[in-house]
């Protein structure tokens, strides 16, 4: 019964969370965050190995991180942390993860063996820590997301925030004031974003983290992200992939070469009679594509994408050939699923009209100017518009098409220079080749890295696991692919319902137990920067930045009623 309560409530989530995410401040938007599954748990209360009661799993600690490594000087911001010791015994590992580009607050379910970080631990008499991203959720150098504060935003800062933290800090737990990673091994694990910086944290520090796990890792910065949408089309039902197919050529051509009465027509049959760009139309239709990357093993009924195909391929209570229904059907489908159920204006955009809703092009709108901390949508453009891309655009001439080719990398990089004109003058890519050149992109070469990757994830093609790139498993680097969506592996409940990912999970703690037996201190480890200048000392919920007295850091407990986080 546990776990069909745990099955049922990840369903819930995972449906409501693929409309969420469709939405940045009301607004729908095609690029969609790569955020790894939350994972829920129902109790936060934890008891140690030995017995003995240890802080509550939602217990927040605060480490005072450096605002700039390239210059210590600027102080330090209180970076949040959460972390647990259930199963650690002194020698164990370390296992450090972030959920990237997301608020951290309510991810203390990867401190637990409902997740491989967990399982792991477990099998390992390891401790687990979650360490929220610089500029997400309340870890933020500075009070505001403005292009002057956000210059300390990059891949490289951090990358080193992580190597930092293993080096410098206090844990809570017994002796955890002696655990750095020339003392205890330290593991490395992400997902999809964070999946990729452990890739690059370990290609750019080699030496500090021990091992490490990266799922859905998307290790290839990548300007036009075309094929985001193949493997949605290639394991969507064939006969929603056929009317999508039909909608979107009809689309094209309409839009391209119809007449006025036609164009307008066709705007109609969404409700977005008055949206000015054409662009802006298709775009936003992409987003019941992108739901897909909502799905898990998991998941059934209920959930977006799923209902989206419903809508379009039931009919009478008879489903649709493999060829669908055909264009005429679907497209007046489409057209009712959009505006009465999916993106009805009067329950998606409040009392705005489609075009302030869902139109990119008047800047003096809230959306372009919003700053206030924690708004993950404009922190996470900033590394998308600089550092690596990932437009999901139109596939090439030629290739079957179920987003428009209306959608091309233009359009992205236009609102790149609309949110952040202090840093682009005009519409520009992003410098993924630096990217790459610097972390390794597809030919990353590393150490005792696990690489999971599932084949129905949309950003499988900018992981090590993509199409005709022939990447080669290796005992120092292997590379499993199970049949599940996006950072699927990471849970444990996905295990249990598709072997596939359970086999992945069996593999990666076989090979964590062989590497970590080969793990010994070493007095030439890393040097840890402790400075009397930038000391450690810890500010109840102050949020405060600058030098400290004192060299110890002892965490402090935030404590939160109702239990860990919530959806």
């Amino acid at each position: 019964m546990a776990s069909i309560r745990l099955l049922t409530s990840l369903l819930v989530f995972l449906s409501l969370r693929s409309v969420v995410n469709g939405l940045v401040h009301g607004r729908p938007h095609g690029n969609m965050m790569p955020t790894i599954p939350m994972v829920k748990i129902s109790d936060g209360r934890v008891m140690s190995r030995n017995g003995t009661k240890i802080p509550s799993l939602n217990s927040t600690y605060y480490f005072d991180q450096l605002i700039d490594h390239t210059n210590p000087g600027l102080g330090i911001f209180k970076q949040r942390y959460w972390h647990t010791w259930e199963w650690y015994e002194p020698g164990g590992p370390i296992i450090l993860s972030t959920p990237g580009e997301i608020n951290a607050d309510g991810f203390e379910g990867y401190l637990t063996n409902k997740t491989i970080n967990g399982q792991i631990a477990q099998q390992q008499k390891g401790a687990t820590i979650v360490l929220e991203h610089r500029f997400y959720g309340q870890s933020n150098p500075y009070n505001n997301l403005s292009v002057q504060s956000l210059q300390v935003h990059t891949i490289q800062q951090a990358i080193e925030d992580l190597v930092y933290f293993a080096e410098n800090v206090k844990l809570a737990m017994p002796g955890g004031d002696n655990v750095t990673p020339d003392v205890a091994p330290w593991i490395l694990i992400g997902g999809s974003y964070a999946g990729a910086l452990t890739a690059w944290t370990m290609t750019n520090k080699p030496g500090v983290f021990w091992a490490g796990y990266s799922s859905s890792g998307v290790v290839e910065a990548l300007v036009d992200f075309w094929a985001y949408y193949e493997p949605i089309r290639q394991y969507m039902p064939k006969n929603c992939s056929a009317d999508v197919e039909a909608v979107t050529a009809y689309v094209d051509e309409v839009f391209t070469n119809g007449t006025d009465d036609a164009v307008a027509a066709l705007k109609s049959n969404w409700g977005m009679g008055n949206v000015s760009h054409l662009d802006d139309i298709v775009s936003a239709l992409r987003n019941q594509i992108a739901d897909w990357q909502e799905l898990q093993p998991t998941s059934g009924p209920g959930a977006a994408f799923f209902n989206f195909c419903d809508a379009l391929e039931v009919k009478n209570g008879q489903k649709a050939p493999p060829t669908g229904w055909g264009l005429d059907y679907a497209l007046a489908a489409w057209g009712r699923y959009w505006n009465h159920t999916y993106f009805a204006i009067s329950k998606s955009c409040g009392h705005q009209d489609a075009e302030t809703c869902l139109g990119t092009y008047d800047t003096s709108q809230s959306y372009w100017t919003n700053t206030t901390v924690d708004n993950s949508a404009r922190s996470w453009q900033w590394i998308v518009c600089n550092e690596v891309g990932y437009f999901q655009e139109s596939p090439p001439q030629g290739q079957p098409a179920i987003v428009s080719r209306l959608v091309q990398p233009i359009y992205d990089e236009r609102q790149c220079a609309q949110l952040f004109p202090e840093q682009f003058s005009e519409p520009s890519a992003p410098n993924v080749d630096a990217t790459n050149s610097a972390y390794g992109g597809w030919t990353v070469n590393v150490t005792r890295l696990f690489f999971a990757n599932g084949q129905r994830d949309p950003w499988r093609d900018v992981t090590v696991s993509a199409d005709g790139q022939n990447i080669q498993s290796s005992p120092t680097q292997p590379i499993f692919v199970s049949d599940g969506f996006h950072c699927s592996d990471l849970s444990t409940a996905a295990g249990l319902v598709d072997p596939t990912i359970a086999h992945v999970q069996s593999e990666a703690l076989s090979y964590m137990k062989t590497w970590l037996a080969d793990w010994k201190p070493s007095s030439n480890g890393p040097v840890v920067q402790r400075s009397t200048e930038i000391a450690y000392d810890v500010v109840k919920g102050s949020g405060k930045r600058g030098p400290l007295a004192g060299r110890g850091m002892l965490p402090t407990i935030r404590p939160q009623s109702g239990g860990v986080g919530s959806f």
